[in-house]
């Protein structure tokens, strides 16, 4: 949204702000959501459907000066084509340079509590995770010491081409996750068991098979880390019963793994 609402101002597009004000039974969104729109194009969404293309084309005969500003009251119900059975109150308004600052201020402070999460390994897994989790309401940081692995890069995404990982994982904010999948064991283990004897981290994955697991859990009991810290560790990862190795299904099912224990859910870091 920021970048979008950067071109749009500086090629002088009037822009248009829908926001639900209030949501009351089922609806698609909650209050508060918006999405700013220009002649051409539009960021955010109120809940898709009938009732976003009604706003939408509201918002730009407003910027066409052939429509108002105001607030409707709208039932998502037959009278719509919508079965939500809910209601919302939508206010739609030209956004003025005030209300713009203010929008940009607010996603970049929400941009900067998002959680973090770091990927460690540019394989042809790496790459297929990197495209999925990029979209997704996180900080993604992809590390990896070799340049040419990395291809084409997602937007937002923050590369770290360095062999450091230490630093890299020393720097991880508290509530962070860790997917580790570099090219060797070895460093697995070590990345895995130094980001495990933390006690802050929400989530710690490791691509692998539960045979992989069962030697790198020995390992860890050898060199003294506890039995809690083990169980916290997601091995195999994505894990939903489904046989499919090709990477762009595991990193779908990856990154639905990192919604419900990352984004969402209290007990990321319980024992699968």
């Amino acid at each position: 949204m920021i970048a979008a609402l950067a071109g749009w101002r500086r090629d002088g597009w009037p822009v248009a702000r829908v926001s639900i004000r209030a949501a009351v039974g089922s609806t698609p969104r909650e209050a508060g959501s918006f999405m700013l729109v220009v002649p051409g194009a539009l960021v955010g969404t109120i809940g898709g459907g009938r009732l976003e293309w009604e706003c939408v084309a509201r918002a730009r005969a407003l910027l066409a000066g052939t429509g108002t500003a105001g607030e409707l009251e709208i039932p998502l119900g037959p009278e719509l084509g919508q079965c939500c059975g809910g209601r919302v109150r939508v206010r739609i308004e030209r956004a003025d340079d005030v209300m713009l600052d203010a929008i940009v201020r607010d996603a970049e402070t929400a941009r900067a509590a998002l959680p973090h999460l770091l990927l460690f390994g540019a394989g042809h897994v790496g790459r297929a995770l990197a495209r999925a989790l990029a979209p997704l309401p996180l900080r993604l940081v992809w590390v990896d010491p070799r340049e040419e692995e990395f291809g084409l890069v997602p937007d937002g995404v923050v590369v770290r081409m360095t062999e450091s990982w230490e630093e890299v994982l020393a720097a991880a904010p508290a509530g962070a996750g860790v997917l580790v999948l570099t090219p060797s064991h070895r460093l697995d283990a070590l990345i895995v068991g130094a980001a495990l004897e933390r006690d802050d981290l929400r989530y710690v994955g490791l691509i692998g098979s539960r045979t992989k697991r069962r030697g790198f859990e020995a390992g860890f009991r050898a060199v003294g880390l506890g039995p809690e810290r083990i169980a916290r560790l997601v091995c195999p990862i994505g894990d939903r019963g489904i046989r499919d190795k090709r990477p762009e299904i595991i990193a779908a099912l990856v990154a639905a793994e990192i919604v419900e224990r990352l984004l969402h859910g209290d007990d990321a870091g319980a024992e699968q």
